[in-house]
C-alpha cells in the first residue's frame, strides 16, 4: 500500500501548519500578517494567530503590532530546528483528555503508558532537532 496520499499525524496537530508558516516567513524574508500566512498555508487567520503566538512565546518569531504588523523570524532558518517548533506548538491546549476508569490495574497501565509516551515524545523532539528549516527547504528543493 502506498503512503504517498496518506497524511502522517504524529505529534501535535499544529506542528505541520507551524512548519509551513515558518518556511513561508523564511522564504519571504519580511513581515507577514497572519492573514497572509494563513492564505499561503490554506488555514484561517484566527487559527494562525494562535499558532504564531505559540511560536512567539517560544522565541521563534517576533510579533509586530499595528496596521503594518505581522510576524517575522527572530532568528535565521538555519538556526530554527523542527524540535523547537514541535515543542512550541505541543504546549498548546488541544482538547480535554477523556478519563477511562478501569480499576487499579487500569490506573497502573495508564501510568506505564504515560511514561512510554513521554519517552517517545522526548526521543521525537531529539530527532527533530537534527533538522533545521533550511534543511527542510533544501530537501524539498524549495528554492528551485
Amino acid at each position: 500500500m502506498s503512503t504517498a496520499n496518506r497524511g502522517v499525524n504524529i505529534g501535535p496537530p499544529r506542528f505541520k501548519i507551524a512548519v509551513h508558516s515558518i518556511v513561508w516567513l523564511a522564504k519571504s524574508g519580511s513581515i507577514l500578517s497572519s492573514a497572509m500566512i494563513a492564505s499561503q498555508v490554506n488555514s484561517h487567520a484566527t487559527f494562525m494567530r494562535r499558532v504564531m503566538q505559540s511560536l512567539a512565546t517560544a522565541g521563534i518569531v517576533d510579533s509586530k503590532g499595528g496596521r503594518e504588523g505581522g510576524y517575522v523570524l527572530r532568528k535565521s532558518a538555519d538556526e530554527i530546528t523542527l524540535g523547537e517548533i514541535y515543542e512550541a506548538v505541543s504546549t498548546a491546549v488541544e482538547e480535554p483528555e477523556v478519563n477511562v476508569h478501569c480499576g487499579e490495574a487500569g490506573e497502573l497501565l495508564d501510568v506505564e503508558l504515560e511514561r512510554i509516551l513521554q519517552e517517545t515524545e522526548q526521543r521525537t523532539i531529539e530527532y527533530l532537532r537534527q533538522y533545521t528549516i533550511t534543511n527542510v527547504m533544501e530537501r524539498v528543493e524549495f528554492f528551485s
